[in-house]
């Protein structure tokens, strides 16, 4: 379907000289996309983290050498590996080089517990992981379990240089301890990888643009995590879109390094595409954050280098605001800043205006969709309060209940058409034809996303509720049914239920009620057990203890009535 003005109303907010529709297809792969990038901008600046700066020279040239050293271990094209890392000079040069050896990247958090760690590499078939020491510990209680064969060794301070490097091995290692003690006899180092590749010869793989170069996990709704499987085009069409959607702010930005600050992880959906990958169509620099949450470290990074964009989310932007230092950050430079994830509040929001003189423009995406749908222009009209209008290419439409489409002003669910939308969940074909609608009267197949919007007159969108029982902590989909999985297992939980609430930091918290089997179960012998078997931002901030809890006639505990209370 050829997008135009007439049929669909938002576009008359595109601001002049962006197109409506991109070419999903410009490029056979990821790999064609690199290859052009690595070489226009192979002197400028790629990434930078605790001082230390590569040029997308370097990263081309490393990346390429880890690429020849998985085909020489073996790896074929369409094997699985898993990379489990911060954000650190070596998370770009290894996602990279996966994709060049024709790989498909699993991205996993480096703080799930062996749990999570063990379902997620199970599910995907990994044969391979690239992992920082500090967890290598979690990945020895489970390796056993799964088809990895080959595991990558890094430390935090291996591309720093010398001495950087051995100073920061020495105190995240030996002052701080934050490397338990781990046996992975047949593990390399990844630096290893690096310096043996470099004398064996790359094969570029024939890729299609269908082939899979990400498996992008997200929180399942029957509390298994599930694998989006998002190929070549998917994550090309969403850069060429996003290319497209920053060209109307391009001239504004003439320094020879021009900063994106990437303080959200680049596992995540989010700064993966609009941070890591971006970069090779923009020649920017990518700062990377390794811990956000050490704002003083952070304030730091940005005195040293004045951000050009900055992408974050409501809590992030919240959290600097409020630090005592941020009135010494120079923002005279900033022209885009970029809000998702979460909702954004529009106290921060007028806040950051009023430090910066930038309004963040909110958008909205999904694992599933490469991730961007919608986003507020970043010239012209910026709603606070709306997720803004469709990206090029990208159709969205509001599905009433009974599967019909809204009119306009009708509440309903999201549903979107467009070249960025995944191939569907991994091994998972019943829970992909579940979210997949296609419409009777044309063909054409739509995602539904689980969230209840509404489109304006004006073609604005706005997300108002969640069909789904999801529960939205600092930007992370949280599922009841894993929490509610994990806590039932304990043997003195007879029923527990899971909801999120309102939360002024992280949007929403999670908060469970639990019937007890043992009368003696206290609240912090679940949060230590909690602990174990999730990861911080899963873990239930509130516990209530009920001695029933509100069920359907068929015995169906009602979330949604725990809520209402």
């Amino acid at each position: 379907m050829t997008i135009t003005k007439d049929s669909h109303l938002w576009l008359k907010h595109y601001p002049e000289g962006i197109p409506y529709e991109i070419d999903a297809d410009a490029y056979p792969s990821l790999i064609e996309l690199m290859d052009e990038g690595f070489q226009k901008f192979a002197n400028k600046s790629a990434y930078a983290n605790m001082g230390k700066e590569i040029t997308f020279g370097e990263v081309d040239k490393l990346s390429k050498q880890f690429a020849a050293y998985l085909q020489h271990k073996g790896l074929k094209q369409g094997d699985r590996i898993a990379i489990q890392m911060p954000n650190c000079l070596q998370y770009p040069i290894v996602m990279f080089g996966a994709v060049r050896a024709g790989l498909t990247v699993v991205n996993t958090n480096p703080l799930y517990t062996p749990r999570e760690m063990k379902h997620q590499f199970v599910d995907s078939g990994a044969k391979a992981i690239v992992i920082v020491e500090n967890f290598a510990s979690q990945l020895e209680k489970i390796i056993s379990d799964t088809n990895i064969e080959h595991v990558f060794l890094t430390q935090l301070g291996d591309m720093l240089g010398f001495p950087k490097k051995h100073i920061v091995n020495f105190v995240v290692k030996k002052v701080k301890k934050m490397v338990p003690d781990f046996s992975l006899p047949s593990a390399e180092k990844l630096s290893d990888a690096f310096s043996k590749g470099a004398s064996l010869s790359y094969k570029k793989p024939a890729l299609k643009s269908d082939d899979l170069a990400f498996i992008q996990y997200t929180g399942g709704t029957t509390g298994v995590s599930k694998g989006a499987m998002l190929t070549h085009r998917n994550v090309v069409s969403n850069l060429q879109a996003n290319e497209a959607w920053q060209s109307i702010l391009t001239d504004k930005i003439t320094d020879e390094k021009p900063i994106v600050v990437a303080a959200l992880p680049l596992y995540h959906i989010y700064a993966l595409t609009v941070n890591a990958l971006t970069a090779l169509k923009t020649g920017t620099m990518n700062l990377l954050i390794t811990n956000p949450r050490d704002l003083d470290a952070f304030i730091k990074d940005l005195k040293k280098y004045p951000p050009h964009v900055f992408t974050g989310v409501n809590t992030l932007y919240n959290g600097l605001l409020n630090h005592p230092k941020i009135g010494e950050v120079d923002f005279s430079k900033l022209v885009i800043t970029s809000a998702g994830g979460m909702a954004l509040q529009k106290a921060v929001a007028t806040k950051w205006f009023d430090l910066t003189g930038n309004l963040p423009a909110e958008g909205y995406g999904l694992s599933e969709t490469s991730p961007v749908l919608t986003s507020n222009v970043l010239v012209g009209e910026n709603r606070i309060g709306t997720i803004g209008v469709p990206w090029p290419s990208t159709d969205i439409k509001i599905m009433s209940e009974d599967g019909t489409w809204a009119a306009i002003g009708e509440r309903g669910e999201i549903c979107a058409n467009g070249p960025q939308v995944m191939k569907g969940y991994f091994n998972r074909p019943q829970e992909t034809a579940d979210v997949m609608h296609t419409d009777p009267s044309d063909g054409r197949q739509w995602f539904k996303t689980g969230d209840v919007g509404i489109m304006d007159e004006d073609g604005f969108f706005r997300i108002v509720d969640r069909k789904k029982d999801m529960i939205l902590v600092s930007g992370f989909n949280v599922y009841p049914n894993e929490i509610e999985d994990v806590v039932a297992s304990m043997p003195g939980v007879l029923e527990v239920a899971c909801i999120g609430v309102p939360d002024a930091k992280s949007t929403e918290a999670v908060k469970i009620f639990v019937v007890k089997k043992d009368p003696d179960l206290t609240a912090e012998e679940i949060k230590a057990y909690c602990i174990e078997n999730l990861t911080g931002y899963k873990r239930p901030k509130h516990i209530e203890f009920r001695e029933e809890l509100p069920k359907t006639n068929v015995g169906k505990i009602l979330r949604r009535a725990l809520r209402d209370e």
